[in-house]
């Protein structure tokens, strides 16, 4: 217990050597094919990302940025050319490198985690942690491989064939294996909505939100002022949120994944587009440099492990202890949570396995709702959740702490700590 004690006061003093955020912005959140980023690139959204860093940021100039990590999941390339020259674009100098990271669902907490990484070696003293993701463009092949290794498919070991096992399955799985009955994830998913829904009728995401203009083709909408011309509109907020959405609509949906199954379109996350960027810097530098009045919070740590691909939605639930006994901190340390909804099933069950039953009640998980409202943008998704917890732990008052936590597609979970200053 006093290794514990002692790992919550370690963790909330300022050291030097910490790695700390001047800013975590996002752009909305907007559903796949048919919301408002729908005619966004991904590298257009993290062209806003990355200029709102240097707006919000003046007194840092892109110079002293040394490195960007981005998280992608289907970008054409690895998105790695295109998210280098929207990074020059905005007008970053060609000294600023730039790279490209794939950890599925957890890319851009992965990204985030790198460079944090970075500064804390001592190889580069500020850098960005962002994500990107079209899903419009880019979920085609429902992010399964197009070409594949057949011996792959054919495998002996279950857990290789279970790699491409379509996330839906692996919902069902889950929810058929741990007894998370229908009824449970309809609530769940239904209070999601709810508090995102609240959440952004009281104006709590605005201030992590980065607006992204965006060109749409003539004709789109039936009521286009201009149907023969392209319109250029400004995109503001989230669009996925269902501000009607109820236990009593939900149970009325049919499932998608199985025709006697639990997981539907009402419980699961939605396909997305979007894009997020944290700044982060070593807190000496930021002392040097007079910025010390402009820190936001604390990057802490992170952890990743892996789990069976056929039920891959438990990785939060394996990743998160993990987590707290790297740094000597229980589960009552924590003052909000931020577990991704992939889906309700494999959320429920995470809360149940790691004991957060009484967080739940008392709104400290997602307490802005998830992304069963909010969205899943894969590889922005981290980045969307760092933002979001360091606002709730700000105005928000809920507290210093707080953890982010996904599951991660092939089998992995991945989780990070943040405190709010």
């Amino acid at each position: 217990m006093a290794q514990m004690q002692n790992g919550l006061k370690n963790i909330l003093q300022k050291s030097p050597n910490d790695v700390v955020f001047l800013s975590a912005l996002r752009t909305p959140v907007t559903r796949s094919y048919k919301g408002g980023l729908r005619n966004a690139y991904p590298e257009q959204m993290l062209a806003a990302v990355l200029r709102a860093t240097v707006t919000q940021n003046p007194d840092v100039p892109p110079s002293a940025i040394q490195d960007v990590a981005v998280g992608t999941v289907l970008s054409e390339l690895g998105g790695s050319k295109a998210a280098r020259m929207a990074l020059n674009h905005v007008g970053y100098p060609s000294s600023t490198s730039l790279y490209t990271v794939n950890r599925a669902c957890a890319s851009s907490l992965q990204a985030i985690t790198t460079i944090a990484d970075s500064i804390v070696v001592g190889r580069i003293d500020m850098g960005i942690g962002a994500g990107m993701e079209s899903m419009t463009r880019n979920y085609g092949s429902k992010a399964v491989p197009t070409q594949l290794w057949p011996e792959l498919k054919e495998s002996l070991v279950k857990d290789a064939r279970d790699c491409i096992m379509p996330m839906g399955i692996t919902s069902e799985k889950v929810a058929e294996r741990y007894r998370i009955n229908r009824a449970d994830q309809d609530a769940f998913g239904a209070a999601s909505h709810s508090r995102a829904s609240k959440a952004q009728k009281d104006g709590l995401f605005d201030k992590e939100i980065v607006p992204v203009s965006v060109t749409n083709p003539p004709g789109e909408g039936d009521d286009s002022p201009t149907p023969h011309s392209s319109e250029t509109i400004e995109v503001t907020k989230d669009d996925g949120i269902r501000h009607n959405a109820s236990t009593e609509s939900m149970a009325k949906l049919k499932p998608v994944f199985k025709e006697i199954g639990t997981t539907t379109a009402g419980n699961s996350s939605q396909i997305s587009d979007g894009a997020a960027a944290a700044l982060m810097i070593r807190r000496s530098t930021a002392n040097a440099l007079g910025l010390s009045s402009s820190i936001i919070g604390k990057f802490a740590g992170a952890t990743v492990v892996g789990v069976a691909p056929d039920e891959m939605g438990i990785g939060p639930a394996f990743a998160i202890p993990a987590l707290l006994s790297s740094l000597e901190l229980n589960k009552e340390d924590v003052s909000v949570w931020e577990i991704n909804e992939a889906f309700a099933s494999q959320a429920l069950y995470c809360v149940r396995k790691l004991g957060l039953e009484k967080a739940m009640q008392e709104g400290r998980i997602n307490p802005r709702g998830g992304a069963i409202a909010l969205g899943h943008p894969l590889g922005a998704t981290g980045g969307r959740m760092v933002s979001t917890i360091l606002s709730e732990m700000g105005g928000g008052g809920l507290g210093e702490v707080g953890v982010v936590s996904m599951c991660v597609g092939t089998g992995m979970g991945m989780a990070g700590l943040i405190v709010r200053e």
